[in-house]
């Protein structure tokens, strides 16, 4: 939580689980949130268990849960449902991604804690949202990616076989989409509108993404079918002697750049010298394309990155993860975060993406233990004096 950033003094409730709602809120409380997680008492988010751990604490838990305060409370005991009944009685947002009807079910619906707090804006994250045949159905990231059409987009072109992102995008789609539906409802309440209910169903989101670059004939339903959906489907990257990168040229000058920069006949060419051209000409621009790979391979990737360059074509070199924070221009801006968690060690995360100039957002405290803030949290309620009470009764951890 960052005490200068734009959402400074806006609290949230988190009741939400593994990727989607977590990283939108962590997003919230760069921004300034006080963002409030609320756990199950003895195993917590089921995000602290998944992937690479150290100390009990895993990476994605880490990365989606820095600056906040965690409470575990049992929402399934009557008392547990009544603390988080009073945590949304001050709260701004309340944030939950179990499956539709759950929340109504438990008495922590909206309409259920709208009640004294008509500001109060919901948002419900879910695989399918609350309507339609799919509504009830289990919906972890790759079902979405399957139905939403991540997976087809990225099918093997030889063999048509649909291919799986190789991380949860169309939970981070949706976690990205409700972060930005959150400020627009704090926006909205702000202008005399109130509180409101927002659904954000993770298809809706990933087809929302996909639709802007990667249906181009499913948005012009009368094109004729011969170009790929997705413009940028036939984009591979270069292999060098030593690495692999990339080039992208996009406007006539980027065509006629990477043509010179790899020796290629084609710079003057007219058959090639604008886009029209090139798309009536196809069969002699792949030509073209093809022997700027064939070149490529020959050259060392930071001769080919220097001729790119001097042409001033959009490029780049292929840079794994754990290679970035050595980038030369990581390091100068800062992009990435080393800090200390008191539990798992030594962490890197990157720092905010948004740079507000007036209102700046940045990492807050390392990702909570389980039930770190219980007691500072049930005080603030009210409830110092019954803490031990609620400890004894397994309401509370």
């Amino acid at each position: 939580m960052s005490d200068r950033g734009p959402l400074h003094g806006i609290r949230v409730v988190d009741i939400s689980i593994a990727l989607a709602g977590p990283y939108a809120s962590a997003l919230l409380a760069d921004q300034g949130a006080d963002v409030i997680k609320v756990e199950r008492p003895g195993i917590g988010d089921i995000g602290r268990w998944i992937g690479v751990s150290h100390h009990a604490m895993s990476a994605l838990f880490i990365a989606c849960n820095r600056g906040k305060r965690s409470i575990a409370v049992d929402i399934g005991t009557d008392a547990g449902r009544d603390i988080v009944r009073r945590l949304a009685r001050d709260a701004d947002v309340v944030l939950q991604n179990f499956r539709p009807g759950v929340m109504d079910r438990l008495g922590l619906g909206y309409d259920d804690l709208r009640v004294g707090n008509e500001n109060l804006v919901y948002v419900s994250v879910s695989g399918f949202g609350p309507d339609g045949p799919y509504a009830d159905k289990g919906a972890y990231d790759t079902v979405i990616q399957a139905y939403g059409g991540l997976a087809s987009s990225q099918a093997d072109p030889g063999t048509g076989e649909p291919v799986f992102l190789r991380q949860t995008a169309a939970d981070k789609i949706a976690a990205l989409t409700a972060a930005q539906a959150v400020t627009a409802a704090l926006l909205a309440r702000e202008r005399g509108g109130g509180g409101q209910h927002v659904q954000v169903p993770m298809l809706d989101a990933v087809v929302s993404f996909l639709w802007a670059d990667a249906a181009g004939n499913e948005v012009l339903l009368d094109a004729d079918g011969s170009q790929p959906s997705s413009f940028v489907s036939t984009f591979r990257p270069l292999r060098f002697k030593d690495g692999w990168g990339v080039a992208t040229p996009t406007s006539d000058a980027d065509f006629a750049g990477m043509c010179r920069a790899m020796g290629v006949d084609g710079a003057d060419d007219p058959r090639v010298a604008t886009i029209a051209e090139r798309v009536r000409h196809r069969g002699l621009t792949s030509q073209i394309v093809a022997r700027c790979y064939e070149r490529a391979a020959a050259m060392t990737t930071a001769e080919a990155m220097a001729r790119f360059e001097t042409e001033r074509v959009p490029c780049g070199v292929v840079v794994p993860p754990s290679a970035l924070a050595d980038d030369p221009h990581a390091r100068a801006v800062g992009l990435l975060v080393d800090t200390e968690h008191p539990q798992a060690g030594r962490v890197r995360l990157p720092r905010h993406p948004a740079r507000f100039g007036a209102t700046p957002a940045g990492l807050g405290s390392p990702a909570p233990v389980l039930g770190q803030h219980t007691d500072e949290i049930l005080a603030a309620l009210g409830l110092a004096d019954r803490t031990a009470e609620l400890r004894r009764a397994g309401v509370v951890a």
